[in-house]
């Protein structure tokens, strides 16, 4: 048992808790230090170089986020001014990795593992969008951030091979979904980021099972049809393809828009969404329709992930008819 690895993760989850937990200011920014300080040793497990930088990247652009974020709190209890709101509500974005502050994610997710892929893309984004929150209205500066996650998220998927950059991506995606269901309600904000969680950390271990990192592994031709089906059915999922599960929350999300007469807004969303099912069909296609005949990566054994293939198969399936009917 890794004694330091437990302390990190402890101390990770308590910074995160002050964050969401506080009502000031200066008590999240403290969460948020503490879960900073805590999530960079997490990410270098390893001797690899690739690591070294990732943590580096992060680290940077944290600090400059926390040191526009504690300036804005500052000026803020100064003087009341809405250019010091909007200050601030830039450095958490930036925190998240939302366009057009997201050119450091991508890079930085391609140098750490499958695992700390997973806490970046679900646990790291919890403190910063409760405390974002607090700050959000449904203004000019909203819409024009949720329309550069979809379409930074779409464009990005286009001709990616690196799967760790895909999952980026597809992250950058959702958080612009996940902005317009908090400018909802908190309970829309709640269902899509369990959902976005559950498909996210479900498509991460398959390929972490399977030790897959680049797109021409899964074109492999000693990779079964069957695990195929089941690893591009969870990607489907993710993206957003009904009628798996990930297009639940979608479906709900583009209902109220349509209440609310944001016309505007589910055309550039709906559209950048069909842009990223693009891809990932093609990727679909490719990886059974093609067969390549040399072997470039060894392949892990497939088998003793066949378990868990099949439960996430079933997770993945669940019937969405339940759902349409939710508030």
């Amino acid at each position: 048992m890794n004694l330091s690895l437990m302390l990190f993760l402890c101390t990770m989850m308590v910074g995160t808790t002050m964050s969401i937990s506080s009502s000031e200011w200066i008590v999240m920014w403290i969460g948020l230090e503490v879960n900073l300080m805590s999530f960079i040793p997490i990410m270098k497990t390893s001797k690899s170089p690739y690591e070294s930088e990732a943590s580096m990247k992060y680290f940077i652009v944290q600090a400059m986020a926390s040191t526009m974020l504690m300036m804005a709190v500052l000026l803020l209890k100064m003087n009341d001014h809405p250019m010091w709101v909007v200050t601030l509500m830039t450095a958490l974005f930036m925190k998240m990795g939302a366009a057009p502050f997201h050119i450091w994610y991508p890079g930085v997710m391609q140098g750490i593992s499958w695992v700390n892929c997973i806490i970046l893309m679900t646990w790291q984004k919890i403190a910063p969008m409760i405390m974002i929150s607090y700050l959000m209205k449904n203004n000019l500066m909203t819409s024009i951030i949720v329309a550069m996650c979809v379409i930074a998220g779409a464009m990005g998927t286009m001709n990616q091979t690196s799967l760790r950059k895909l999952m980026a991506y597809s992250s950058i995606s959702h958080l612009g979904w996940l902005i317009m269901s908090m400018l909802m309600s908190n309970y829309y904000w709640m269902l899509y980021f369990m959902l976005y969680s559950t498909m996210t950390i479900i498509t991460v271990i398959m390929f972490w099972n399977m030790s897959l990192f680049h797109l021409p592994q899964i074109m492999n031709k000693k990779m079964e049809s069957k695990t195929k089906i089941v690893l591009f059915s969870s990607i489907l999922s993710l993206g957003g393809m009904p009628p798996f599960t990930g297009f639940a929350p979608k479906w709900v999300l583009i209902q109220n828009m349509i209440n609310s007469e944001n016309y505007i807004m589910i055309m550039i969303m709906v559209m950048s969404t069909l842009i990223t099912l693009y891809a990932y069909l093609r990727m679909t296609y490719s990886a059974f329709s093609l067969m390549n005949q040399s072997m470039y990566w060894q392949m892990s054994d497939l088998n003793k992930s066949m378990s868990f293939m099949m439960m996430a198969t079933t997770l993945l399936g669940i019937p969405i008819i339940g759902l349409v009917s939710m508030p």
